[in-house]
């Protein structure tokens, strides 16, 4: 067994697949509507889905946001330079909520950033 994808309910699916794509540097890997179910699924990520773990963006027609809870974590993504990643999502727009710097506890580099519907992503520095 493996994780295929981890799925999020979207607001604005055009917001979300620019900063997946221009800010994360994910591509689209695939992208479907379905006019029946009044829904769309794209899929995006670093590897094609065969490869690797992708996320799932879910767009319900007609619905603009949604309440992330007190469940919700966060997705983790690995980075070389935590520091350097972060200021390279700033300069392509992106929101950076925890700068780089020791875990609380630890000394593992990380940060944070928010995606357009407020969900977190952990960068991880690899050692």
């Amino acid at each position: 067994m493996r994780i295929l994808h981890t799925m999020l309910r979207v607001g604005d699916l055009d917001k979300s697949l620019a900063f997946y794509t221009e800010v994360l540097g994910m591509r689209l890997l695939r992208r479907n509507d379905y006019p029946e179910g009044k829904f769309t699924l794209a899929f995006v990520g670093y590897q094609d889905e065969a490869d690797g773990t992708v996320i799932e963006l879910t767009h319900n027609w007609g619905v603009e946001g949604y309440e992330i809870g007190t469940g919700y974590g966060h997705i983790a993504l690995a980075v070389d330079d935590a520091h350097a990643a972060c200021a390279e999502i700033k300069s392509r727009g992106g929101k950076v909520t925890r700068e780089a710097g020791p875990m609380k506890g630890g000394s593992t580099v990380i940060a944070f950033v928010e995606d357009p519907d407020g969900y977190k992503i952990e960068l991880i520095e690899r050692k």
